[in-house]
């Protein structure tokens, strides 16, 4: 086999520092949505409250917990790059994803952001190809740094030869 030079490496870009925040913020958010009907239940039925307040009280610590660490291990693994010829993300905690789309096959890129993104200055880049795989995301990237790199994609995607098929 002919040796290429081209060597598997993790992408050089952390994710914004304000990603951290944002997933506490969400981590939170899926924390509430068990934890207060149970609460609010637990006190107005006697004869349960043991029986809903218990979980809540589980389910409020781990979350909370969760909330604290998970977003730093995630910002330390999470990773993405654009290069003049591919977009890299590596995502997954246990589980590594490594993502690399070819310029040659993207057909799509989109930036999207949510109103909680929006709170923190936040966008995602979504780059569609035509992998049954799915779209490369990179979640968490600076508002600006978003609209410059898709305008940049779309640049690079445009003179790349192919039919992104």
């Amino acid at each position: 086999m002919k040796e290429t030079g081209t060597r598997l490496r993790p992408p050089r870009n952390q994710f914004d520092r304000r990603t951290l925040p944002w997933w506490r913020v969400q981590l939170l958010i899926a924390t509430a949505v068990p934890v207060i009907p149970l609460a609010v239940l637990g006190a107005l039925i006697a004869p349960a409250r043991p029986w809903l307040l218990g979980p809540a009280i589980v389910i409020a610590v781990v979350g909370l917990a969760a909330a604290v660490a998970m977003p730093i291990w995630w910002h330390r693994v999470h990773r993405w790059e654009v290069t003049d010829t591919a977009v890299y993300s590596l995502t997954g905690y246990f589980w590594r994803t490594w993502r690399i789309a070819p310029m040659s096959r993207i057909q799509t890129v989109d930036t999207t952001r949510g109103p909680l993104q929006s709170a923190f200055g936040l966008s995602t880049v979504v780059v569609t190809t035509a992998s049954s795989a799915g779209a490369v995301k990179l979640e968490g990237l600076d508002h600006e740094q978003a609209a410059a790199l898709a305008e940049r994609l779309t640049e690079i995607t445009d003179a790349t030869p192919g039919d992104a098929t």
